[in-house]
């Protein structure tokens, strides 16, 4: 079990997404799906990690969670924000950066 967090992006990375649906979330993604479960089977802390909830929008993060026990099992986390304790992100939209360099992996 690892100490912090895995970031997990939920439109297009862990639930299919094509346009905003007036806050609809898509089908899951079953690969994602998969992997996450895995890592909570291992005991990893796993977050949801989503712009959906900036501003504090309860009622996106009380769909994202509802959502998150029909397809992953249990009510995981959700946030906007990284901190120190996150160890890794998975995001359709991120392009990796080499560690204090800015070359482009």
């Amino acid at each position: 079990m690892s100490k912090g967090w895995i970031g997990v992006d939920l439109d297009g990375t862990l639930a299919h997404y094509d346009k905003w649906d007036d806050g609809r979330i898509g089908k899951p993604i079953p690969k994602m799906v998969a992997r996450v479960k895995d890592w909570l089977s291992k005991g990893h802390k796993v977050k949801i990690m989503t712009a959906r909830v900036a501003y504090r929008n309860e009622a996106q993060e009380v769909l994202i969670q509802d959502w998150c026990e029909e397809h992953i099992g249990e009510r995981l986390p959700v946030t906007c924000m990284k901190d120190f304790s996150m160890i890794e992100l998975w995001d359709d939209r991120a392009i990796r950066v080499e560690k204090n360099t800015g070359k482009i992996i």
